[in-house]
């Protein structure tokens, strides 16, 4: 097979070697398509979600009917990227399940997200008249394995808050526009 220059390879930014199907608190962060704030706005400290931001958040608050082996923490939806923490709880460990590329195994966080951001998509799509590729988010997401009490009241604290700085992320000025190419 002939090296084709044009494809880019991906980089993993996942811990190597580590199980993301092990039990434990996983802190994520997904970010919409070229960190447009099209899921609500931020007034008053508080977030008020867009039609396309409920339908973001109906679908977070779905993840436990698809995947038994997780349990929602603290999330925010915020106008142009998403903060969670998800606790898998999958007593059934499975070392023998080595993840290749292209393989995702199943009840780990990525199959988790990968579903999730899926599901986000195709409703969003049908009320947007699309099809095809994701409008909606960035690809990949960010994780932080939760190691310790300290670390997850941290974490928590700062999603809560989230809203509360929302002035102060790079993206704010930008928020200013946000729904105005809606189709609704």
């Amino acid at each position: 097979m002939a090296h084709n220059l044009d494809f880019s390879y991906r980089r993993s930014i996942r811990l190597k070697d580590y199980n993301y199907a092990d039990y434990g608190a996983y802190f994520v962060t997904l970010c919409t398509k070229n960190k447009q704030c099209i899921f609500g706005e931020i007034k008053e400290g508080k977030v008020r979600l867009s039609a396309l931001g409920a339908i973001t958040k109906n679908c977070w608050l779905q993840i436990p009917q698809h995947f038994s082996d997780v349990i929602l923490d603290v999330f925010v939806i915020m106008p142009n990227h998403v903060h969670g923490i998800l606790w898998i709880n999958n007593s059934q460990k499975s070392g023998d399940e080595v993840r290749r590329f292209g393989n995702i195994v199943a009840s780990s966080l990525s199959s988790i997200v990968r579903s999730y951001k899926a599901a986000v998509t195709k409703e969003i799509n049908l009320i947007c008249n699309q099809t095809g590729t994701s409008l909606v988010w960035q690809r990949n997401f960010y994780e932080h394995i939760i190691r310790d009490e300290n670390a997850l009241e941290k974490i928590r604290k700062y999603i809560a808050e989230n809203p509360l700085n929302w002035q102060k992320d790079p993206d704010y000025s930008s928020s200013r526009e946000i729904l105005l190419d809606l189709p609704f």
